[in-house]
């Protein structure tokens, strides 16, 4: 998997790095943790530029950012719980998370938009009560951009340091990230099953 990753990443290039910051944004198939250091990994082998890796995992996070903020401006409350309810095992996010999400906007207010960037979970689905409070575009694009930056930057900088131990364990990087990659799906097709249930 590691080689896969890798591959896929070298052959796309930056685009691939925005593009897959995007989706798990939206729809989390592989998670940011490990996106970006594998990315960072390539741009310490001279693959990819470093810059350009968090450039690009940044406008890919924020992207996939306002379009959550874009549907929670059109979105009320109730309806966000009932379209959830109903489809959001698709896109593994429950109301549960919503409702998590907008915890976090009440209790620290327009810098939970900085803040949850930077926390699993939460990145996801802060931008949905940015939207519905009317918080304006301009400060919710700073805010999530910044907070995207220190958080793209952080990981990618991880892989682009530890670029020798990259080659010392890819022995052991690949049954852990398969590990990581299999419990993702299983995690997903878990919240299927139970959403099924429970309807």
């Amino acid at each position: 998997m590691f080689d896969l990753i890798t591959t896929w990443l070298a052959a796309m290039g930056s685009l691939g790095v925005g593009a897959l910051m995007l989706l798990e944004n939206v729809f989390p198939p592989i998670p940011s943790e490990l996106i970006m250091p594998f990315a960072g990994y390539l741009a310490a082998n001279g693959t990819l530029s470093f810059l350009a890796v968090v450039i690009a995992g940044t406008v890919g996070s924020v992207t996939g950012a306002f379009l959550w903020y874009w549907i929670g401006s059109f979105a009320t409350e109730p309806r966000l719980r009932f379209f959830i309810a109903r489809h959001g095992r698709w896109l593994t996010i429950s109301v549960g998370d919503l409702e998590r999400a907008l915890s976090w906007f009440d209790r620290h207010g327009r810098t939970a938009v900085f803040l949850g960037r930077m926390v699993p979970g939460i990145r996801t689905l802060i931008s949905i009560p940015a939207g519905m409070t009317g918080m304006r575009v301009l400060p919710f694009l700073i805010y999530t951009a910044l907070g995207s930056l220190i958080w793209t930057t952080a990981l990618t900088a991880s892989g682009y340091i530890l670029k020798a131990q990259f080659a010392r364990v890819e022995v052991l990087i690949n049954p852990v990230t398969n590990i990581l990659l299999l419990l993702v799906a299983t995690l997903y097709v878990w919240r299927l099953l139970n959403s099924r249930q429970s309807r």
